[in-house]
C-alpha cells in the first residue's frame, strides 16, 4: 500500500531521518506499521531537533516538501497565494499515486488537501480532524470550510473522518475517535494520593494565548494567597514564554511556578505520576492529550468546557470544569479542596476512564480502517 499523508505540521530532516512534533508522529507511526511505502507532503524547516521532536519509523518514507501557508501579515498572505498553485499541483500528483490518502486537519494545507481529494472519489481516504468538532464552536472560516467539505458525502467519498467526541446529526463519513499515549502494560492499580501537603499541578501545552497559561499561573497565585501550598510545573514553549517569566518574577512566584520548556514524554510522564492536578484553561481544544495523560495516573484535571472536554471529565465526575474566570474558578476549587473523599473519587474515576483508551486499542482501530 502506498500511503500518502497531507499535513501542515512542520518537518525536519537530520541524519537521514524525518522528524516532527512527537505526539503527531507517535500516532502516525502506528499507521505506518501496516503500509508498504509512505509519502509525506508537508512544510520542511531548517531547525535543530529538540525534545518535542521524534522520527518517523519506516524504511520506505519520502518527504515531499512544500511551502507553509500563513496569512499573518500582508507579505505572508501574498506569498502564500502565489505558492498555492504549486502546492495544489504537488498534492494532485501524489494523490494520483496513492492507494490511501490521509488528511491531517484542520489547517491551511489540510484545506487544500480537502479540495484535492474531491477529485479522487475511488481512492480510500481517512481524515484526522484534530481540532474542535463542536458544531456550535466559533472557528475560523477555513476550519468551517474543511468541516463542510468533509461532512459533504457528495464531495467527499470513500472516507472516514475521525473526530473527537460524539456529536449528533452527523453524516455517515464521521467517526467518533480518540487518541492515546500509554500501553495497557502501563496500567497500574489505583492508589490514593495524599492531598494534605503541597498540591502539585501540571500544565502541558504551547505557551500561546489560546491555551491561557497566564491564567494557570494566576490560579496558583490566588491559591497561595488563600494559604494553600501549591506547585505548578509548566511544560511547553511558545511566544508567551518571556511574558510568563516576567509575571513570575514580578509577582515573586519563583518558589511555586517553574517553566521547564519542551521535555520528553518520559519527563512529563514522571511529573504526572507525582502530580495531584493538571490545569488546561484553553479557549479551544480537540482531544486534549495533556488531560487524558494525567488522568491515566489519577491526576484530576481542571479544564474549560470546550469541545469534548465535558465528556472527558464526565461533566464534573472525573474532573473540574472551569470557566477561566479567576473569582468563579477559585471558589469552585476551594470548595472541592474541602472534601478529600470527593477528590479521591474524582481521581479514581479519572484513572479508570483514561485507562480504557490505550495505544493497544488505538492501534487495533487503525488496523480496521486500513483493511
Amino acid at each position: 500500500m502506498q500511503f500518502l499523508i497531507i499535513s501542515h505540521a512542520e518537518h525536519k530532516v537530520s541524519n537521514g531521518k524525518t522528524y516532527s512534533y512527537a505526539p503527531y508522529v507517535r500516532e502516525m507511526n502506528l499507521w505506518l506499521k501496516y503500509v508498504d511505502s509512505v509519502t509525506i507532503i508537508a512544510p520542511k524547516i531548517k531547525e535543530s531537533i529538540n525534545a518535542i521532536d521524534i522520527p518517523y519509523e519506516h524504511r520506505n518514507l519520502k518527504l515531499q516538501k512544500i511551502p507553509g501557508i500563513q496569512f499573518r501579515s500582508l507579505l505572508s498572505s501574498f506569498s502564500s497565494i502565489l505558492e498555492t498553485p504549486y502546492i495544489l499541483f504537488v498534492l494532485f500528483k501524489e494523490c494520483l499515486r496513492a492507494d490511501h490518502i490521509h488528511l491531517r486537519c484542520p489547517g491551511n494545507i489540510g484545506l487544500l488537501g480537502c479540495i484535492v481529494q474531491i477529485f479522487f472519489p475511488k481512492t480510500i481516504k481517512t481524515a484526522k480532524y484534530a481540532g474542535n468538532w463542536d458544531p456550535k464552536a466559533k472557528q475560523p472560516l477555513s476550519y468551517k470550510l474543511q468541516k463542510w467539505i468533509l461532512t459533504n458525502t457528495f464531495l467527499t467519498k470513500n472516507i472516514q473522518v475521525l473526530v473527537y467526541g460524539e456529536w449528533g446529526n452527523q453524516s455517515k463519513n464521521i467517526k467518533s475517535f480518540f487518541t492515546a499515549t500509554y500501553h495497557s502494560s502501563e496500567i497500574k492499580q489505583f492508589v490514593k494520593k495524599d492531598y494534605s501537603g503541597i498540591l502539585n499541578f501540571v500544565f502541558a501545552g504551547s505557551l500561546v494565548q489560546g491555551k491561557r497559561p497566564i491564567f494557570a499561573i494566576q490560579i496558583m497565585e490566588a491559591l497561595q494567597k488563600q494559604g494553600i501550598e501549591v506547585r505548578l510545573d509548566i511544560f511547553g514553549e511558545g511566544i508567551l514564554k518571556s511574558e510568563l517569566l516576567d509575571y513570575i518574577q514580578t509577582n515573586q512566584l519563583k518558589s511555586i511556578v517553574k517553566i521547564h520548556g519542551n521535555q520528553s514524554m518520559e519527563v512529563i510522564k514522571n511529573a504526572l505520576k507525582k502530580a495531584h492536578f493538571s490545569i488546561l484553561p484553553s479557549k479551544s481544544e480537540g482531544w486534549p492529550k495533556a488531560i487524558a495523560e494525567g488522568m491515566f495516573f489519577g491526576v484530576i484535571p481542571f479544564a474549560t468546557e470546550v469541545s469534548c472536554v465535558p465528556f472527558m471529565l464526565d461533566y464534573g465526575n472525573r474532573g473540574v470544569l472551569i470557566k477561566a474566570d479567576l473569582n468563579h474558578d477559585l471558589r469552585i476549587i476551594m470548595n472541592i479542596f474541602e472534601d478529600i473523599s470527593e477528590l479521591e473519587t474524582m481521581s479514581k474515576n479519572a484513572m479508570m476512564w483514561s485507562q480504557l483508551y490505550t495505544l493497544d486499542q488505538f492501534e487495533s482501530d487503525i488496523v480496521k480502517m486500513l483493511k
